[in-house]
């Protein structure tokens, strides 16, 4: 299980079309073949809008420069994994969910003329299920350094259209640091980034639009090994390591999974209490 932060940027450009700016109003795209028919939502649904141009209009094509928007949005992610571990390797699959909000949309070129656009909402909810595969690269003691790759598909909020969107497959590229706390439990932290897109169609130009969201993440969170051993199932046992009852093995009550093991002696408690706090500055801690 792991959170953290994420940082999304939607960018898009609009090829085959045009914008149109007129004073005191959103910007519009145009097509070139017409220029009062247009768009006034091309992000999360098509949006029909007549266009006029008043006294003071800007108008651009991308017939001649390359044109678009692009806007920040911060991720919220709550993900959950789960794995199989052979020798260094691991393979597995999970799901992710992520608040996302959406700010404003500016212009890519010409921002001295060309307005800001919002969408019709402010944020939305991003699922993502996704299978994994990664192994450990390099250890150093009780740490692990560890590369792993998310493949998998993605649900969009209900704020979209699914009827116009297309959407493909989806990437997460990561590096995560785990720390060993026991046999059974790990916290780690893991930088990732992701490359995902869809493209908007456009019914009445048989055209499209394609919007790239990429994302850095970071996550952190921790591991837990599911036990080879059942618990010992005397409520007395005070055995710290795995130990034996009859002719089956069992694992410890007493020592918590977030402690590291030392399979010959449990190691719950490896100071004694006359060495430590200011039993520790004595010479004799008798």
């Amino acid at each position: 299980m792991s959170t953290g932060y994420g940082s999304t940027t939607f960018k898009h450009d609009v090829a085959g079309f045009g914008i149109i700016q007129n004073p005191d109003s959103v910007p519009k795209l145009f097509q070139p073949a017409s220029l009062t028919s247009g768009y006034s939502n091309w992000f999360n649904r098509v949006m029909p809008s007549g266009n006029t141009v008043q006294p003071g209009a800007f108008l651009v094509n991308s017939d001649t420069t390359t044109i678009g928007f692009k806007s920040k949005s911060i991720n919220i992610p709550i993900k959950a994994t789960l794995h199989v571990e052979f020798d260094k390797y691991r393979i597995g699959g999970g799901y992710s969910i992520d608040y996302t909000t959406m700010g404003s949309f500016e212009p890519t070129r010409y921002g001295d003329q060309i307005g800001n656009f919002s969408p019709d909402f402010s944020s939305f909810w991003l699922q993502k299920y996704f299978g994994m595969i990664g192994g450990t690269v390099y250890r150093y003691y009780e740490y692990l350094l560890v590369v792993d790759a998310n493949v998998g598909g993605y649900s969009l909020g209900s704020n979209f259209d699914k009827s116009v969107i297309k959407k493909g497959v989806y990437l997460n590229l990561g590096v995560a640091v785990e720390r060993e706390m026991s046999e059974y439990f790990r916290v780690f932290i893991r930088p990732s980034y992701e490359i995902k897109s869809y493209k908007m169609n456009l019914p009445e130009t048989n055209q499209s639009i394609t919007h790239k969201f990429n994302a850095f993440y970071l996550n952190v969170g921790a591991t837990y090994r599911i036990p080879e051993l059942r618990r010992c199932f005397l409520k007395t046992c005070k055995a710290q390591m795995n130990h034996a009852h009859g002719n089956r093995e069992y694992r410890s009550r007493v020592h918590p999974i977030y402690k590291k093991q030392n399979p010959h002696y449990g190691e719950n408690h490896p100071n004694l209490v006359k060495y430590k706090g200011k039993n520790k500055k004595k010479l004799n801690p008798y």
